[in-house]
């Protein structure tokens, strides 16, 4: 196969990789974190959030998890993640410093140029609905 062949499988591979890294996320709130999504909507409060930060940043991680995989407005939702991804590296920043290895900016960083990325790409093949560019 050739590089320019391969090369157009690349939105797929990364509309996969971010939609199971949100349905991660999910899973990781609902069955193991302690305490559950109550423990990690009340820690926004606790934070100093304003009561719509929890509703938008499930909202996005929701749409990245059943959107992004099959490919159903994948520039728009990938749009619409990036603020959440990007508050995520602000406040990681802060806290831990960059360094992934103490939990720091590091990850959400990367997730942010991830999904910069796949904005830029848009669905590429194998998508279940067009409408936003292969």
């Amino acid at each position: 196969m050739s590089s320019d062949r391969m090369a157009r499988y690349a939105p797929l591979l990364l509309r996969v990789l971010l939609g199971s890294l949100f349905l991660a996320h999910l899973y990781w709130k609902f069955a193991m974190l302690p305490g559950g999504l109550p423990r990690w909507w009340a820690g926004f409060a606790t934070n100093g959030y304003p009561a719509f930060v929890p509703w938008y940043v499930f909202s996005a991680e929701l749409a990245g998890a059943l959107l992004l995989i099959p490919g159903i407005g994948t520039r728009w939702v990938s749009l619409y993640a990036l603020p959440m991804m990007l508050g995520a590296t602000q406040f990681w920043a802060v806290r831990k410093g960059f360094y992934f290895t103490g939990a720091g900016a590091e990850l959400p960083l990367v997730w942010s140029c991830l999904l910069v990325l796949q904005a830029m790409l848009g669905d590429g093949p194998y998508r279940l609905r067009g409408g936003n560019g292969a």
